[in-house]
Protein backbone atom coordinates (compact mmCIF):
# COMPACT_ATOMS: atom_id res chain seq x y z
CA UNK A 1 0.00 0.00 0.00
CA UNK A 2 2.62 2.11 1.15
CA UNK A 3 4.88 1.83 -1.99
CA UNK A 4 1.12 2.10 -4.31
CA UNK A 5 0.51 5.30 -2.64
CA UNK A 6 3.96 6.77 -2.40
CA UNK A 7 4.12 7.45 -6.65
CA UNK A 8 1.41 9.63 -6.60
CA UNK A 9 1.13 10.43 -2.92
CA UNK A 10 4.45 10.61 -0.95
CA UNK A 11 3.73 12.36 2.07
CA UNK A 12 0.70 10.55 2.37
CA UNK A 13 2.43 7.22 2.14
CA UNK A 14 5.16 8.16 4.18
CA UNK A 15 3.67 7.31 7.84
CA UNK A 16 2.03 4.30 5.99
CA UNK A 17 5.78 3.56 5.03
CA UNK A 18 7.77 4.20 8.43
CA UNK A 19 5.10 1.57 10.14
CA UNK A 20 5.39 -1.21 7.33
CA UNK A 21 9.84 -0.64 7.75
CA UNK A 22 8.65 -0.98 12.01
CA UNK A 23 7.04 -3.84 12.05
CA UNK A 24 9.43 -5.66 9.50
CA UNK A 25 12.09 -4.99 11.68
CA UNK A 26 9.57 -5.93 15.09
CA UNK A 27 8.16 -9.20 13.76
CA UNK A 28 10.47 -10.48 10.88
CA UNK A 29 13.92 -9.07 12.29
CA UNK A 30 15.71 -12.72 11.00
CA UNK A 31 14.47 -11.46 7.25
CA UNK A 32 17.27 -9.20 5.77
CA UNK A 33 15.92 -9.01 2.46
CA UNK A 34 11.95 -7.78 3.88
CA UNK A 35 13.81 -5.13 6.36
CA UNK A 36 16.20 -3.89 3.47
CA UNK A 37 12.78 -3.67 1.24
CA UNK A 38 11.07 -1.55 3.31
CA UNK A 39 14.29 0.45 4.30
CA UNK A 40 14.54 1.10 0.54
CA UNK A 41 10.83 2.12 0.17
CA UNK A 42 11.01 4.60 3.21
CA UNK A 43 14.38 6.10 1.86
CA UNK A 44 12.47 6.54 -2.61
CA UNK A 45 9.73 7.91 -0.50
CA UNK A 46 12.03 10.50 1.23
CA UNK A 47 13.69 11.04 -2.17
CA UNK A 48 10.29 11.70 -3.74
CA UNK A 49 9.43 14.79 -0.76
CA UNK A 50 13.12 16.01 -1.42
CA UNK A 51 14.52 14.98 2.13
CA UNK A 52 17.17 14.19 0.13
CA UNK A 53 19.76 14.19 3.53
CA UNK A 54 17.72 11.82 5.54
CA UNK A 55 17.57 9.20 1.87
CA UNK A 56 20.62 9.40 1.66
CA UNK A 57 21.67 8.50 5.53
CA UNK A 58 19.46 5.18 4.47
CA UNK A 59 20.17 4.66 1.29
CA UNK A 60 23.97 4.13 3.20
CA UNK A 61 22.98 1.85 5.52
CA UNK A 62 21.42 -0.27 3.00
CA UNK A 63 24.52 -0.24 0.70
CA UNK A 64 26.51 -1.20 3.36
CA UNK A 65 24.18 -4.00 4.49
CA UNK A 66 24.17 -5.32 0.79
CA UNK A 67 27.84 -5.59 0.65
CA UNK A 68 28.05 -7.32 3.84
CA UNK A 69 25.11 -9.49 2.89
CA UNK A 70 25.31 -10.27 -0.38
CA UNK A 71 28.87 -8.85 -1.66
CA UNK A 72 29.74 -5.97 -4.18
CA UNK A 73 28.99 -7.60 -7.28
CA UNK A 74 25.18 -8.78 -6.52
CA UNK A 75 22.55 -6.69 -8.54
CA UNK A 76 20.95 -5.67 -5.28
CA UNK A 77 24.23 -4.49 -3.73
CA UNK A 78 25.06 -2.47 -7.36
CA UNK A 79 20.81 -1.13 -7.20
CA UNK A 80 21.71 0.21 -3.97
CA UNK A 81 24.67 1.86 -4.46
CA UNK A 82 22.87 3.26 -7.49
CA UNK A 83 20.52 4.73 -5.00
CA UNK A 84 23.07 6.08 -2.92
CA UNK A 85 24.64 7.79 -6.00
CA UNK A 86 22.08 8.98 -7.02
CA UNK A 87 21.14 11.34 -3.81
CA UNK A 88 24.61 12.32 -3.70
CA UNK A 89 23.93 13.57 -7.12
CA UNK A 90 20.94 15.35 -5.41
CA UNK A 91 22.73 16.90 -2.69
CA UNK A 92 26.07 17.83 -5.04
CA UNK A 93 28.14 15.76 -3.07
CA UNK A 94 30.26 15.22 -6.36
CA UNK A 95 33.17 14.69 -4.57
CA UNK A 96 32.08 11.61 -2.95
CA UNK A 97 30.49 10.22 -5.45
CA UNK A 98 32.65 10.31 -8.20
CA UNK A 99 35.11 7.58 -6.23
CA UNK A 100 32.50 5.68 -5.31
CA UNK A 101 30.45 5.16 -8.85
CA UNK A 102 34.37 4.52 -10.14
CA UNK A 103 36.09 2.62 -7.72
CA UNK A 104 33.69 0.50 -6.35
CA UNK A 105 30.27 0.54 -8.62
CA UNK A 106 31.58 0.98 -12.05
CA UNK A 107 33.88 -1.74 -11.66
CA UNK A 108 30.96 -4.34 -9.98
CA UNK A 109 28.70 -3.31 -12.26
CA UNK A 110 30.48 -4.36 -15.42
CA UNK A 111 31.46 -7.47 -14.00
CA UNK A 112 28.38 -8.85 -13.11
CA UNK A 113 25.79 -7.25 -15.25
CA UNK A 114 27.71 -6.30 -18.48
CA UNK A 115 28.78 -2.74 -19.84
CA UNK A 116 25.14 -2.93 -21.73
CA UNK A 117 23.17 -3.02 -18.87
CA UNK A 118 20.73 -0.59 -17.86
CA UNK A 119 22.23 -0.43 -14.36
CA UNK A 120 25.64 -0.04 -15.57
CA UNK A 121 25.09 2.33 -18.31
CA UNK A 122 22.71 4.81 -15.57
CA UNK A 123 25.91 4.93 -12.97
CA UNK A 124 28.09 5.95 -16.29
CA UNK A 125 25.72 8.64 -17.06
CA UNK A 126 25.60 9.55 -12.71
CA UNK A 127 29.57 9.61 -12.85
CA UNK A 128 29.84 11.85 -16.00
CA UNK A 129 26.82 14.37 -14.66
CA UNK A 130 28.92 14.68 -11.28
CA UNK A 131 32.02 15.72 -13.87
CA UNK A 132 30.57 18.31 -15.58
CA UNK A 133 28.16 19.59 -12.68
CA UNK A 134 30.86 19.66 -9.99
CA UNK A 135 32.00 23.46 -10.37
CA UNK A 136 35.26 22.48 -9.34
CA UNK A 137 35.65 20.25 -12.31
CA UNK A 138 38.76 21.01 -14.72
CA UNK A 139 38.68 20.74 -18.46
CA UNK A 140 40.36 16.98 -17.75
CA UNK A 141 36.82 15.98 -15.81
CA UNK A 142 34.91 17.27 -18.52
CA UNK A 143 36.86 15.71 -21.58
CA UNK A 144 36.03 12.80 -19.07
CA UNK A 145 31.86 13.09 -18.87
CA UNK A 146 32.56 13.63 -22.64
CA UNK A 147 34.13 10.43 -23.35
CA UNK A 148 31.53 8.63 -20.57
CA UNK A 149 28.73 10.08 -22.34
CA UNK A 150 30.53 9.23 -26.31
CA UNK A 151 30.25 5.64 -24.84
CA UNK A 152 26.57 5.36 -23.18
CA UNK A 153 24.70 7.28 -26.33
CA UNK A 154 26.35 4.21 -28.55
CA UNK A 155 25.77 1.32 -26.05
CA UNK A 156 22.27 2.77 -25.47
CA UNK A 157 21.59 3.06 -29.51
CA UNK A 158 22.62 -0.02 -30.10
CA UNK A 159 20.48 -1.21 -26.83
CA UNK A 160 17.14 0.86 -26.61
CA UNK A 161 17.15 2.28 -30.03
CA UNK A 162 17.84 5.73 -31.06
CA UNK A 163 14.12 6.55 -30.35
CA UNK A 164 14.05 5.36 -26.75
CA UNK A 165 13.54 8.01 -24.26
CA UNK A 166 17.05 6.89 -22.46
CA UNK A 167 18.95 7.43 -25.57
CA UNK A 168 17.47 10.99 -26.06
CA UNK A 169 18.42 11.77 -22.70
CA UNK A 170 21.66 10.45 -23.05
CA UNK A 171 22.41 12.48 -26.05
CA UNK A 172 21.09 15.73 -24.65
CA UNK A 173 23.41 14.69 -22.14
CA UNK A 174 26.40 14.80 -24.73
CA UNK A 175 25.61 17.57 -26.08
CA UNK A 176 25.51 19.49 -22.88
CA UNK A 177 28.75 17.85 -22.11
CA UNK A 178 30.09 18.98 -25.27
CA UNK A 179 28.99 22.59 -24.87
CA UNK A 180 30.40 22.62 -21.33
CA UNK A 181 33.95 21.58 -22.70
CA UNK A 182 33.71 24.12 -25.36
CA UNK A 183 33.29 26.61 -23.10
CA UNK A 184 36.41 25.74 -21.16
Amino acid sequence: LGQSLSNLRPEEALPVIVASWALNRRYWSHDEESILGAQTALANCLTKLGRDNEALVLTREIYARCVTIFGVSHDRTILSGANTSGCLLALELYEELKPMVRDQLLPAARRSLGADHDLTLGLNQSLAQALKANPASTRDDLFEADRIMQDVVQRQRRVFGPAHPETLHAEAMLSQARALLAQA
